[in-house]
């Protein structure tokens, strides 16, 4: 007995230390040139240990895609708002038979019997599991545990792999592989743009509550809107008139995504409606589209939620009688505990509008990540048991997300997934708007992020540190405006600013910037030349797209801060600051562009209203319109957004990398959005 066991220990050593040279009918995949810091190699794989690979196959035409979503939102193209269906994206981006076959044939000739072998529906990629062992002579590469210094976290991973020269044409990633993601912080969730504590996302906006002498709003007053946001205000800023529909759409459902377990309290709602809109009835509220056991309403007042009622009392005096549904995903077993890692964010949503999404493969990631995503059936007390839902939801016409990031956080594999997800659904006509942040050119500070002191990148934390995923050229980011002390709704607006403690306790600006991952895309390019060209920044710069996350750090070598081509945030913007609402039975004043976002998302909703009442389509993907007609937005040039230690960037005349665009204008927009086919 002792014999066989060291013989076996012997065979598992041999095995181990047992190298596979690429033969000269192989080529390098992929390779690691460094390893981030924060990560260590360790020693290898037990030869004997499962790995569940994937191979994502090579998308047909996904380098097309774009030219694709503005011919359908371009509004000088002949085709813009024939949107196509969910079964023409699927059918034109998914990978050919050839591909299908290649790599199948590949694993079979390599000793992966096809019975292990599975192909998804949609042929986007091939699963199928290997021992190390299995794996390291399929891909002649040697497996080693990296370990995360910050997590703790062990992964498996090479340095580099190959595979044959003819069929590396047809894989985009094979994982596991050089790609190693794990979360910044075992508490790290996705964040909220409103205040932080210790990193995560607090279940409430920033809010607080007036002082000094100081008399509640009526619901018409228009003379203390310097003080106060009310519905009036807000109407009276964008010159948005009551709505002419006594019945609406119902296939024109505005959507407000929500996360954190935000739950709405209709008794708040109710005391809105009562004091500010007296035309909505009472107990109006929107359905509850809840994804993996997403939660609803509470009867407890105390429990709810800042940031869905925040977004429900923007958007529902504007679109009003027209129905909202917040799509709330995860279930409040993972959304409150502080210790779990779901860290970005919007897989289950994407997933549930998209089944294919659940599945889709590309940059070294195959559907949700089990180490970054929440697992269903929930095995804790009170978890969702039900089963990850995937296309079981008709996708909104629009959808407002309040929700986000830093991009320098999320891997590049990761987010660049959910760009092209974007991507396909603008395609199908659904307009994604999300807040751009509330730091400005950076991040908050310690300890309200774990960006360091300064809340922004490099060895000296200069760097400016953009948002995400408003990083994505496919989808609307939506800075933050705000009526000044002493100014009126009939004068124009600055970018928002209040300093730290005045009134919350961190600086609040409006999120703005420009990408390190993702260069301009071609409908900005002449809005951010001219900015370059006529008001250029007084900082140095950096050009440069980077193609992984752990390499933005490393950026400015040469002194620069901001990247000089890439992707600008915001595109447009709107009121985010001293918003009055009812949370939890109180009275108070909110802000952040978490406000923004709702009600340029309600507008958009009515001008979908209005096309969709003419026989037209939705308005689908906003920015090649906006962009070719900025005289539709109220232009703003005044004010900055700080951070990083300079005074970010400035507001000027055209866009600019604070407030975008400008602020809805609504009877232009309607004017332009009703001429267009």
């Amino acid at each position: 007995m002792e014999w066989k066991t060291g013989l076996l220990l012997l065979i598992s050593y041999a095995v181990t230390i047992y190298a596979h040279p690429a033969p000269p009918t192989h080529v390098v995949h992929e390779k690691r040139d460094s390893l981030h810091r924060r990560w260590t190699k360790k020693s290898r794989v037990n030869p004997f240990s499962i790995l569940p690979m994937r191979i994502g196959l090579l998308q047909r035409n996904i380098d097309d895609g774009p030219k694709y979503l503005l011919d359908v939102s371009d509004p000088d193209s002949p085709n813009y708002g024939k949107h196509w269906t969910t079964q023409q994206v699927i059918d034109f981006f998914q990978p050919g038979a050839e591909t299908v076959q290649a790599v199948r044939g590949w694993l079979v000739n390599a000793g992966i019997a096809e019975r292990r072998v599975t192909i998804s529906e949609n042929k986007a990629w091939v699963a199928f599991d290997a021992t190390a062992h299995e794996a390291e002579r399929l891909l002649h590469a040697e497996f080693h545990e990296y370990e995360d210094s910050v997590t703790g976290r062990v992964m498996p991973g090479c340095d580099v792999y190959h595979v044959p020269q003819e069929v590396g044409k047809h894989i985009d990633y094979i994982t596991p592989g050089i790609k190693l993601l794990a979360p910044d912080v075992p508490s790290k969730r996705m964040k909220k743009r409103d205040t932080r504590v210790g990193g995560i996302a607090k279940p409430s906006r920033m809010v607080y509550a007036p002082s000094g002498s100081w008399t509640m709003p009526s619901s018409q007053n228009l003379s203390n809107c310097d003080v106060a946001i009310t519905p009036a205000c807000v109407a009276a800023l964008y010159k948005i008139p009551p709505s002419g529909y006594e019945h609406p759409n119902p296939a024109n459902v505005m959507g407000i995504y929500e996360s954190e377990a935000q739950y709405y309290a209709q008794e708040d709602l109710n005391l809105f409606f009562a004091n500010f809109t007296p035309n909505i009835p009472k107990d109006t509220h929107p359905s509850i589209v809840s994804i993996d056991g997403g939660p609803g309403p509470t009867n407890n007042v105390s429990e709810a939620g800042g940031e869905v009622e925040l977004d429900l009392q923007l958007a529902y005096p504007i679109v009003y009688p027209q129905s909202i549904a917040i799509w709330q995903e995860d279930d409040a077993i993972y959304e409150l505990n502080p210790n779990q890692t779901y860290t970005w964010g919007f897989n289950h949503l994407l997933d549930a509008i998209d089944g294919s999404y659940c599945t889709y493969s590309a940059y070294g990631e195959t559907g949700d990540d089990p180490n970054l995503d929440p697992i269903y059936p929930d095995p804790a007390p009170g978890g969702y048991k039900g089963q990850l839902q995937c296309g079981v939801y008709k996708p909104p016409n629009v959808l407002s997300v309040s929700y986000g990031g830093q991009e320098a956080h999320v891997p590049w594999a990761y987010q660049r997934r959910q760009c092209n997800e974007y991507l396909k659904l603008g395609l199908q006509g659904t307009s994604f708007l999300f807040a751009s942040g509330d730091a400005g050119v950076g991040n908050y500070p310690e300890p309200y992020s774990f960006d360091g002191p300064t809340g922004c990148l490099g060895p000296q934390g200069t760097i400016f540190n953009p948002t995400w995923p408003n990083n994505c050229p496919w989808v609307t980011n939506v800075g933050a405006t705000k009526v000044y002390p002493g100014r009126t709704v009939f004068e124009p607006e600055s970018a928002v600013y209040d300093p730290a403690g005045h009134p919350y306790h961190v600086n609040f600006s409006s999120g703005g910037g420009f990408s390190n991952v993702y260069k301009v895309p071609e409908y900005q390019k002449y809005a951010v030349e001219t900015y370059f060209a006529q008001h250029n920044p007084p900082y140095p710069f950096y050009s440069a797209i980077v193609n992984d996350t752990d390499l933005i750090g490393s950026l400015g070598a040469s002194g620069g801060i901001y990247n000089r081509i890439g992707r600008g945030i915001p595109d447009v913007a709107a009121n985010g600051d001293n918003i009055a609402t009812y949370t939890g039975g109180e009275f108070g004043l909110s802000g952040g562009t978490s406000a923004s976002t709702p009600i340029f998302s309600a507008i958009v909703n009515r001008l979908n209203e209005e096309r969709m009442n003419r026989g037209k389509s939705p308005v689908g993907f906003l920015n090649p319109a906006l962009y070719k007609n900025p005289g539709v937005l109220n232009d703003i040039t005044n004010g900055t957004n700080p951070g990083c230690g300079t005074l970010g960037f400035f507001a000027v005349k055209g866009w600019d990398p604070v407030t975008g665009l400008g602020t809805p204008n609504y009877p232009k927009m309607l004017e332009l959005f009703l001429s267009l086919p």
